[in-house]
Formats: structure tokens, sequence, C-alpha cells
């Protein structure tokens, strides 16, 4: 669906905890998060450690939509 929706002129950032599975379907912009079970937090944190958490996953995400690529692209930083 990822293809699809970029085919269509849309870009998108694959968010996923199994980095080889994206590249495998074809994401071009994918962004590592926690964990399978919790990919978007990590329920030991604080509210508030969460929260800066999950802010950071969404703010690297929005960078990784705004980034130029030419080729499938893993935003670790």
């Amino acid at each position: 669906m990822v293809k699809e929706i970029e085919r269509a002129g849309f870009p998108v950032v694959h968010m996923c905890t199994i980095i080889p599975i994206s590249q495998t379907v074809g994401a071009n912009r994918i962004v590592p998060t926690i964990a399978i079970p919790h990919p978007f937090g990590d329920p030991t944190k604080s509210p508030e450690e969460e929260k800066a958490l999950r802010r950071a996953l969404v703010e690297k995400g929005l960078k990784a939509l705004q980034t130029e690529i030419t080729e499938q692209t893993v935003f670790n930083d």
C-alpha cells in the first residue's frame, strides 16, 4: 500500500519495529520505532517520559516526510 500511495504523488513514512520487513515491502522512508508490542511507547516509562518519546518519534517522522530521497532510506537519527 505504501508504494501505491507514493505512486499517487503522496510521500509516505513507514514507522515500524522490523526494518527488513519495511524494506521488503518497498517503503521508501522508514523510521524505526520502539518495540513490537509497543511501537510508539514504553509502558515502563513515566507518563511524561512516554509523551516525550512519542513526540520525538512523530517529529522524526515529519522530518523524514520532508526529506528528499532517491532511494530507500532508514532514518535512524
